[in-house]
């Protein structure tokens, strides 16, 4: 009796919607001005990390590799915020949706595409910087021998996988503010408001509730104050735990958060909220 595989149809076509939404989010970016960008980012990369290890005498590699992946974590959100810009906001505002969303074609399968094309040039670009920051880093150690060696091996590869889950998370909040708002520029003011605070409100929150004094001088009520700051780590993901360059410095897991499963799943949990929701307000939103 022959094996019937029609019930695979439906799930081969949506394979075959979203790999063409791949490649053509894909050709728009590689016929868009950001490689140039992308360009002048990799020289920012070499040029910083040289001249950190020409001004640093103790330990040179060390500080290189630090300034290096502080380049990465501020140049590559950039560079994926204007990623969005290009595959969503300017298809919006040129009105190409006219073609892309035509019937019986699902908006979600055209998210899902741009996504994973976003996703494809970003961790490219990720491991493109990470390789020539460790072959930088390498020549470096090889020439000022210090103490304490830096851990290229997989110390530096557990850090550059949470810096691509950190931009995993910049992607979807970026496509969320793109589907909902009419103009580009709120994606890049938005998207860099958001990560500014998910970055940092931790290190904030542990140094008011250190230093109870510093909130009794500008709030009424010190205990509901904290409290509500308190709430943003139910609302926001806590990007600034994701920087765990430590292990890598100075070649110690013991930097790394003993509860990284944990923060792992919550902050998938949370980059697949962001991109339900995203596809709930894109098939909900009405076009002119």
């Amino acid at each position: 009796m022959p094996l019937d595989f029609s019930f695979l149809f439906p799930l081969n076509r949506c394979m075959n919607l979203i790999k063409s939404d791949i490649y053509q989010g894909l050709n728009i970016a590689v016929h868009s001005r950001l490689f140039s960008i992308v360009l002048w980012l990799v020289a920012a990369l070499v040029i910083s990390v040289m001249l950190a290890a020409q001004f640093s005498a103790r330990q040179p590699a060390t500080v290189a590799l630090d300034i290096g992946i502080t380049v990465i974590h501020l140049a590559l959100p950039l560079l994926v915020i204007l990623l969005v810009q290009e595959l969503f906001s300017r298809e919006f505002e040129r009105k190409f949706f006219l073609n892309s969303f035509t019937y019986p074609r699902d908006r979600s399968y055209w998210l899902l595409g741009r996504f994973a094309a976003i996703l494809i040039i970003a961790f490219s670009l990720l491991l493109i910087m990470g390789l020539i920051l460790a072959l930088l880093s390498l020549n470096i150690a090889s020439a000022y021998p210090q103490a304490t060696p830096v851990g290229l091996g997989l110390p530096y590869l557990i850090t550059l996988g949470f810096t691509a889950i950190d931009l995993l998370v910049v992607i979807s909040i970026a496509i969320l503010l793109a589907v909902s708002a009419t103009t580009p520029s709120f994606v890049l003011i938005g998207t860099i408001g958001f990560v500014l605070i998910a970055r940092s409100y931790t290190p904030i929150i542990e140094l008011l509730r250190a230093n109870p004094y510093a909130v009794e001088q500008f709030s009424a009520d010190p205990r509901l104050y904290q409290d509500s700051l308190g709430l943003l780590a139910f609302l926001l993901p806590d990007l600034g735990r994701l920087d765990v360059r430590m292990i890598a410095l100075y070649d110690k897991m013991t930097f790394l958060p003993s509860d990284w499963p944990l923060l792992l799943g919550a902050t998938l949990a949370y980059v697949t909220a962001l991109l339900s929701l995203g596809v709930w307000v894109l098939n909900k939103r009405e076009f002119n």
